[in-house]
């Protein structure tokens, strides 16, 4: 799982932003162990889309699906989710850079 390269959890979310487009994780102060966001680049071009994909959407299995950049989360049971910052997230200034 990763951990806090540093205990320099005193940045803002506007740096986070910046460390996770130049491509490190990030993670707060009190996230759970293992908890960190990475910025994921999307598929601007388009994928296939998936059977799941698909029911949900209401489209054809295989069509082409484009999907913008977004946030991930990776949870501490080793899942992963995408994420939206709260505005407390927006706001802390205890945001650190994972390894």
């Amino acid at each position: 799982m990763a951990k806090s390269k540093s205990n320099n959890f005193t940045h803002d979310f506007g740096w986070a932003l910046k460390m996770l487009k130049q491509g490190k994780r990030v993670q707060r102060l009190n996230w759970v162990f293992g908890t960190c966001i990475t910025y994921q680049k999307g598929y601007p071009e388009g994928i296939s889309c998936n059977k799941q994909t698909a029911e949900a959407w209401g489209i054809s299995e295989g069509s082409e699906f484009k999907l913008k950049p977004y946030l991930q989360m990776r949870i501490s049971n080793g899942s992963y989710l995408m994420w939206t910052p709260s505005v407390d997230d927006c706001l802390s200034n205890d945001w650190a850079v994972v390894e």
